[in-house]
């Protein structure tokens, strides 16, 4: 192995070193050497000079600001998490792409920390689970534009999205919207898509939607699973949607983080 991220006069310096001894060697050795050095300049050329690399590097303006921010990518602390943000994708309840190239889970490093707990102890149970995430940090602008677009009375509407007025712990990269999928990538069955608008959807309804048949045990089950590993990284859920969870409260998030816009 050979360390080439050194100060540009030591770097000549080794290379000349390289070079003297090459000279007096054997010619099979000389041959190593010169790819000893051809490596170690190109090495040393990539670390001196990153900018050559800037242009190839693709990386959205959100996610920008989001690592200025300090916020993590998900899969920095654990790449099995599958991610599948439906708001970079038409497969949501508005129905038209509002992240653009932003395709990514990031949340506050603590946050992401509970995420990455929560995976571990769903395959310490279940090896052939996964978490996969729907939705995590959402800038304030997005959830305006979500708030505008849901075509509910307002009364009816806060059951399902926080007030941009407010913000939503979304806003802040403290809460996740997640299922759990198969090893074969199939989604558990959790009686309802992600973003079900209906009581179908409520943890709060479930003893009574089990009773008359509306939700089965097996149903039941699955979003059990998802709420034990949750609730024991230290998130809890909501009453209206089974696939929300926050990190903290609301209150908490206002005075440890910085609201994304």
């Amino acid at each position: 192995m050979y360390i080439c991220t050194m100060k540009p006069g030591l770097f000549y310096l080794f290379i000349s070193i390289i070079w003297i001894s090459c000279s007096d060697e054997p010619k099979v050795n000389q041959v190593g050497c010169e790819t000893i050095l051809k490596d170690c300049v190109a090495i040393n050329q990539v670390v001196a000079l990153p900018d050559l690399k800037k242009d190839s590097i693709q990386i959205s303006s959100i996610e920008i600001e989001l690592i200025r921010m300090g916020l993590v990518n998900i899969h920095s602390i654990d790449s099995e998490i599958v991610v599948d943000l439906r708001y970079s994708t038409t497969d949501n309840f508005i129905g038209v792409d509002v992240y653009g190239d932003f395709d990514q889970c990031y949340l506050q490093k603590d946050v992401a920390e509970k995420l990455e707990m929560a995976q571990l102890q769903l395959r310490k149970k279940y090896p052939y689970y996964s978490l996969i995430v729907y939705d995590a940090v959402r800038p304030l602008s997005i959830q305006q534009k979500m708030w505008d677009t849901l075509d509910l009375p307002p009364g009816e509407k806060i059951k399902y999205l926080s007030n941009p007025g407010k913000g939503s712990l979304h806003n802040y990269g403290a809460a996740v919207d997640l299922s759990i999928i198969d090893d074969k990538g199939v989604p558990l069955d959790m009686g309802t898509a992600f973003d079900y608008f209906g009581e179908k959807a409520h943890p709060v309804k479930e003893a009574e939607l089990l009773a008359s048949g509306v939700l089965t045990n097996k149903i039941i089950r699955n979003r059990e699973i998802l709420r034990s590993v949750m609730h024991s990284a230290g998130f809890f859920g909501i009453q209206t949607e089974w696939w929300h969870f926050n990190s903290c409260t609301r209150e908490q998030a206002v005075m440890k983080y910085k609201i994304v816009e």
